[in-house]
């Protein structure tokens, strides 16, 4: 298993954000984490990632305890995150900003190879010299994904990847997360349900803080718990 929590906690000034979450991530595998908005789905990653401290519990990253590593250790094991707002420095270039992730994997000549391949990847390479903040925020999304590209991770996890882009830049975001699959497990926290049911293996469902459903795409869609709580709301709806 490479990423496992065991009763995972948080609390915000008495209010529970997450309560006892139990989560397994196997290699190589694509999961989503979806739920309606203040689900506690990004706290939780917060958490995985080590940028939010937990109240109580542990992380697991390939069997070593990380929970009281700060997210910089952790992306050294080889975890990396892409935040729910982007945050790309939008005074450097495209090309500057995926430098600075990918010296943390590469030296020298190699960096300039990294980031033609990466930016090919997410389909910016003629975006190379533009200023980041000048990119529309569709691309700046796309540029976060590159710079985790960079940094060769075992674990990347995309925090609504999808929001911002327009429709033909989905499909191409759908063929980026098949093909980064055969390098990387991925953790995808996604609003767009055709994307998550299109390219999850397995969907863990929160609500309230708490892990309501886990399965297929098959088995989440047929749930009635889920579908009372989310899916039947919108099939599009936030996640938060």
């Amino acid at each position: 298993m490479l990423l496992s929590t065991r009763g995972l906690s948080k609390q915000f000034a008495g209010l529970r954000a997450v309560e006892g979450v139990d989560f397994d991530l196997p290699k190589g595998e694509i999961h989503a984490l979806i739920g309606p908005n203040g689900a506690g789905k990004t706290t939780l990653v917060g958490m995985i990632s080590g940028r939010i401290a937990p109240t109580a519990g542990r992380v697991l990253f390939d069997g070593q305890d990380i929970t009281r590593l700060p997210a910089h250790r952790r992306m050294r094991l080889g975890m990396a995150y892409t935040f729910q707002i982007t945050s790309v420095f939008a005074r450097l270039s495209v090309a500057e900003n995926v430098a600075l992730a990918a010296r943390r994997r590469a030296h020298g000549g190699q960096v300039n190879a990294v980031i033609d391949e990466v930016l090919e990847r997410v389909g910016l390479p003629d975006r190379k010299d533009q200023e980041a903040g000048d990119l529309a925020y569709g691309h700046q999304r796309l540029l976060e994904i590159a710079m985790g590209i960079a940094q060769r991770p075992r674990l990347l996890i995309l925090d609504e990847p999808t929001q911002g882009l327009a429709e033909g830049e989905i499909e191409g975001f759908k063929i980026l997360i098949r093909d980064l699959a055969q390098e990387a497990t991925i953790l995808l926290i996604e609003h767009n349900m055709h994307v998550v049911m299109e390219l999850a293996g397995r969907i863990t469902v929160m609500n309230f803080g708490a892990v309501l459903a886990e399965g297929t795409p098959e088995q989440i869609r047929a749930s009635r718990e889920v579908q009372a709580a989310y899916l039947g709301g919108t099939s599009d709806a936030a996640a938060g």
